[in-house]
């Protein structure tokens, strides 16, 4: 796949519909902000709480490690620019 085509595809997936499926991106992402300040509270003391931005950062880190280990899977590079644009 292509760059563009990547990017194609990223855009597809911030665009349509998917809160049946996952629910929305914003209140989605905000949930896993506050179980990820939950959770990583004590291990990153003193630390402001993580926002829902820090969140998609953090997907695309996701991405960028899984995309790192076994087959490659183009998922993983539509994944992430998906969450950078969210972040953004």
């Amino acid at each position: 796949m292509k760059k563009e085509e990547i990017l194609t595809k990223a855009i597809q997936l911030v665009n349509e519909k998917r809160e049946g499926t996952h629910g929305n991106a914003f209140k989605n992402h905000s949930q896993i902000a506050d179980l990820w300040s939950v959770f990583l509270d004590d291990k990153l003391k003193p630390m402001k709480e993580i926002t829902p931005g820090d969140v998609a950062v953090m997907m695309c880190l996701l991405k960028i490690s899984r995309s790192t280990m076994g087959n490659f899977n183009i998922d993983d590079f539509v994944d992430g620019a998906a969450y950078m644009a969210i972040a953004g």
